[in-house]
């Protein structure tokens, strides 16, 4: 038996069944019943080996290397020390449910018995590529747990009970949040300069859509112009897993300053608003593309690129990748989607009683006529479909069913409600230490501008 025990070849098969953290609590284990047992019997150990050997080890260490096997066992991962066989399997594109369960080599019964089990488990079928899975199986193929890690703060965990049953649980973690700080001058382009400072794509095209109602990114932005943000960084066990929502944020376009802060309002309702309470949001966006430039302004008396006759352009064209979003430019319904020669592939949208906005050549159409939406959804995409040389939106603006310029409308029109007086106290004791965070981090950049004015001058 002894021979058995101590066998290399048994012991490298065991090495290979069992994880690295439970070899080394067998083998301090072992090694420390092995040092127990020379310890307490030299003389059988000496003539055993025709030696003479005298070795004295304090109590203190011998126990404490026992206490240490002790403890590495018990923090051995349970799956193991059960005889459960963990598999972990990532969600690739095109997966289902079932395919994850073949690679686990789990029965399709098993999958069918967790999916029936409540509401809960239907979540399992609308999986996203990425997400990972981890199966915990028994000696005969049954499941014994499933772990769904739809991302590294939340995770879904579905266990069986003693009645046969899986019981569902739901574990989340907070990520720690810390301010930070970013600002640039624009020297190529918003997106450009904007990564140099630090910003990510969605960083930056939110700050787009807070000034959408006042700065045409298309249009106006120009060389020189400057932008200082206070956003949240998100970390988790040290390591940067993400960006929260921009707090607050000035961008100044051609020598004007303008200036947005976060607020949640007392019935849960988030929005940016100027630092005396005035809503940042128009009715209307004044571009419904993010990226692109115009390649063709409201003209009505424009020489058609294709027909070479003068003929109104009674919109204006975006220039833009085929593919890129395009967004409503107001909260509305649908009135018409769909194709025509010339038109390609349009929407239509209603916005109360007086105004129409119509989106052309679209590569692909997102919405259904009769549908409700909202400022910014995503409505289309942009293509070069019908009378079009190449990818772009024809964007068009009506008012009482005359067109106007897109361009300038925008600026004539209402915004959206102010904070009311009775919540005014609230907002200010919310948003004026942000405010004030902001202009202290803006003051060394600002010195930094003047000095550089002075120098040239």
């Amino acid at each position: 038996m002894q021979k058995q025990r101590n066998n290399p070849r048994l012991l490298g098969a065991m090495g290979k069944h069992f994880p690295r953290t439970h070899a080394l609590a067998a083998g301090a284990a072992s090694f420390a019943l092995a040092l127990t047992l020379f310890v307490s019997t030299p003389e059988v150990e000496a003539k055993r080996t025709s030696l003479e050997v005298s070795l004295t080890l304090p109590e203190e260490a011998v126990q404490q290397i026992q206490e240490e096997a002790t403890a590495a066992a018990i923090d051995a991962p349970q799956s193991v020390m059960e005889g459960l066989r963990v598999v972990q399997e990532t969600v690739r594109n095109g997966d289902t449910l079932s395919d994850l369960f073949q690679r686990a080599g789990i029965s399709s019964a098993e999958m069918y018995q967790l999916l029936s089990s409540g509401k809960e488990a239907k979540q399992l079928a609308k999986l996203v590529p990425g997400e990972e899975l981890t199966f915990q199986i028994d000696g005969e193929g049954s499941l014994q747990t499933l772990e769904l890690h739809r991302d590294r703060l939340s995770k879904v965990e579905f266990s069986r009970n003693s009645s046969d049953e899986y019981k569902y649980a739901l574990h989340q973690r907070e990520a720690e949040r810390y301010t930070a700080f970013r600002e640039a001058k624009i020297e190529s382009s918003l997106f450009v300069d904007g990564t140099k400072a630090g910003l990510s794509n969605n960083l930056i095209m939110e700050m787009a859509d807070i000034f959408g109602s006042d700065i045409d990114f298309a249009l106006d932005i120009r060389k020189g112009d400057r932008f200082s943000v206070i956003f949240d960084e998100k970390f988790l066990d040290g390591e940067k897993i993400g960006n929260g929502a921009i707090q607050a944020v000035t961008f100044t376009n051609q020598g004007k300053t303008f200036s947005a802060v976060r607020y949640t309002d007392s019935n849960g309702d988030t929005n940016y608003y100027t630092p005396d309470g005035k809503s940042m949001r128009k009715a209307f966006i004044r571009t419904p593309v993010d990226i692109g430039r115009i390649s063709s302004h409201f003209n009505p008396r424009r020489l058609h690129p294709i027909f070479k006759t003068r003929r109104p352009h009674n919109g204006t064209d975006y220039a833009a990748p085929r593919g890129t979003p395009v967004y409503s430019a107001g909260d509305g319904r649908v009135i018409k989607a769909g194709y025509s020669k010339a038109n390609g592939n349009y929407v239509f949208i209603q916005h109360g009683e007086r105004y129409i906005t119509r989106y052309l050549h679209l590569n692909k159409r997102k919405v259904k006529r009769g549908q409700r939406v909202k400022q910014r959804q995503v409505i289309g995409t942009v293509g070069a479909t019908g009378y079009a040389t190449g990818p772009h939106l024809h964007y068009e603006f009506l008012v009482d069913g005359h067109h106007r310029n897109p361009a300038t409308i925008v600026r004539k029109l209402p915004k959206a409600k102010a904070i009311a007086k009775s919540e005014m106290a609230r907002f200010q004791t919310q948003t004026q230490p942000l405010i004030a965070q902001l202009e202290r981090f803006e003051q060394p950049a600002l010195a930094q501008n003047a000095e550089e004015k002075d120098s040239v001058n």
